[in-house]
């Protein structure tokens, strides 16, 4: 990665679906450099383009961060489930009081009820979860990168 490279992938945070003759006109360089450069970011996964809907937008009205505690055995097998719910937008492995953090968006609060008893609450493993509604999101982003 070097600084041409860098100017793309900021480029691309702020308008994801720049052109790649704009990125050439606004960076003084051919549109086959950068064509060249996001082939290679993306072949080496450093890059991936895709769409990121707003959940509000999508009938997503109730979104919250939810701690869980695991069994230190069933960490892996309990991180590959909720990986695999569709109401989970990120998961993390953790240190600290939990073991998994999970971003989860839902059309209600009661449906997030619902999902946190019977989707998150009878997983093998799984000792106790505390749930972090989000009253308002103030950011949602993707890197550091300028």
């Amino acid at each position: 990665m070097d600084d041409l490279d860098y100017k793309i992938l900021s480029m691309l945070k702020k308008n994801g679906r720049v052109s790649n003759a704009n990125m050439a006109r606004t960076l003084k360089v051919s549109e086959g450099t950068v064509r060249r450069r996001l082939k290679k970011m993306t072949a080496d996964n450093v890059i991936r383009i895709f769409a990121v809907p707003n959940p509000h937008s999508i009938g997503l009205n109730s979104e919250a961060l939810i701690g869980i505690q695991t069994d230190p055995d069933k960490i892996g097998i309990i991180t590959n489930h909720v990986s695999n719910l569709d109401q989970a937008t990120w998961v993390a492995q953790t240190t600290g009081t939990y073991d998994i953090f999970l971003w989860a968006a839902v059309e209600s609060t009661e449906e997030l009820g619902k999902f946190i008893r019977d989707s998150v609450g009878t997983i093998a493993g799984v000792r106790r979860t505390e749930t972090f509604v989000n009253l308002k999101v103030v950011k949602r982003g993707h890197g550091p990168i300028d």
